[in-house]
């Protein structure tokens, strides 16, 4: 019976499935990319089979740059923008020709589905008509002067005494009990 099983679990790894497809092609990578505008974080998600290993925003053409490597022929990826980010109608240009990938909005995101051919380094263009709307100028805050830190300490100062009471009470506590 052991045989049996053995055997089973060896022609598992050893025989490929017929319809096997090549595991690179289907592989998603994922890059989170922080693009920081207006004083603003925002995150793009890309998954992908190839690489993003950089990128450029230009916030006065509302234009996204995503350079692209790939060592594979043919390249699926999937992008989520979020609406506060980028907008509106969107424009596509791959390695300056115009593209028409798939693309799916709601009030939070935009989801484009990208499939082109083309190995090594290519560049996307994403063009938006709106960025961020109602999105103004972050108040850059200073840090803590001494002042005030020195009256933040103030505001703090019930902890230890909270700690203290109860190691106290659980003290008292215990001599009651005849712990120790």
């Amino acid at each position: 019976m052991k045989i049996i099983f053995l055997l089973s679990v060896a022609f598992l790894f050893v025989l490929t499935p017929v319809y096997g497809e090549s595991l690179s092609d289907a592989t998603g990578l994922v890059n989170r990319l922080n693009v920081q505008t207006g004083g603003h974080t925002f995150e793009i998600e890309v998954v992908s089979n190839f690489d993003v290993p950089e990128f450029e925003f230009n916030a006065k053409e509302k234009r996204l740059t995503l350079h692209i490597t790939s060592g594979l022929k043919n390249n699926l990826g999937e992008i989520q923008i979020p609406q506060s980010f980028l907008g509106g109608n969107f424009t596509f240009n791959l390695n300056d020709q115009q593209y028409f990938p798939k693309i799916r909005t709601n009030e939070k995101i935009s989801f484009v589905t990208l499939n082109f051919t083309g190995s090594g380094d290519n560049k996307l263009d994403i063009f938006g008509t709106t960025h961020p709307p109602g999105l103004t100028e972050m108040e850059q805050k200073e840090p803590f002067t001494t002042e005030e830190t020195d009256n933040m300490e103030g505001d703090y100062l019930w902890l230890p005494i909270l700690a203290g009471s109860l190691c106290v009470s659980g003290l008292i506590i215990l001599k009651k009990r005849n712990v120790f």
